[in-house]
């Protein structure tokens, strides 16, 4: 490469850094004027302060929005804004719900001001038990004997950690014959958790470097190139 064309690299390097949603500005390039609204609507309505537990839009919202006639141009549109945008959101079909949902990468480091570490720790207890395990669901009393003997300090310090998975979404009330609360992860707690994330997660559990492929098929994830690049929560 010749001195010319380095230096412009790095030039355009440092822009990015200086601002680093420029990339934001050239979703008109992949994106119609219909799609970039909806892609914003879709934005708005993921926001807990704004809906609350019901996040995002329907499927049939989102649809109108676009003008869309088929399955093709819906699925078309999330491939493409995730394109897009991938460096900083990522927009999921939560297919149980059939609503669709933008999610936010945000550094790990500043994970804790979503989650504190108890928090965080159950949630990635529940994901193990249903995405790895495939569990249905997980009860209370399973949390209770996984993070600690049954006592009234340690129920109520795993209620209240429970309320903000609740509130962000990531899990809900799962409705049993049983009288004990039961909790299934959603499709936002299922995606909460950036590849690289995971990878690092496993390779501090188990002491040793392991190859992503290897973490992705354990954590049942099958998009092998669908990660983020960078150590992300996604909130």
């Amino acid at each position: 490469m010749n001195k010319e064309a380095t230096e412009l690299e790095n030039e355009e390097n440092d822009f990015m850094n200086d601002h680093p949603l420029s990339a934001l500005q050239s979703i008109q390039g992949f994106l119609t004027k219909e799609e970039e609204l909806t892609f914003m609507q879709i934005l708005f309505s993921s926001s807990a302060t704004i809906r609350m537990g019901n996040f995002g839009l329907s499927r049939k919202e989102v649809e109108k929005l676009l003008g869309a006639n088929s399955e093709e141009e819906f699925f078309s549109f999330l491939k493409r804004v995730n394109q897009a945008v991938c460096r900083y959101f990522k927009v999921i079909y939560d297919e149980r719900r059939n609503q669709v949902v933008a999610l936010m990468h945000v550094p790990a480091k500043q994970a804790r001001n979503v989650l504190n570490k108890e928090g965080l720790a159950i949630l990635m207890f529940i994901f193990y038990h249903q995405e790895v395990l495939q569990n249905e669901y997980t009860l209370f009393s399973q949390l209770i004997n996984s993070f600690g003997h049954e006592s009234l300090q340690v129920t109520r310090k795993i209620q209240a950690n429970l309320d903000p998975l609740k509130k962000i979404g990531a899990i809900e009330i799962y409705d049993t014959s049983s009288d004990e609360d039961a909790y299934q992860l959603t499709a936002i707690g299922a995606h909460l958790f950036s590849d690289s994330f995971l990878r690092r997660y496993a390779e501090f559990s188990q002491s040793n470097q392991l190859h992503m492929e290897d973490v992705l098929r354990f954590f049942k994830r099958y998009n092998m190139n669908g990660g983020v690049p960078d150590d992300t929560m996604e909130t």
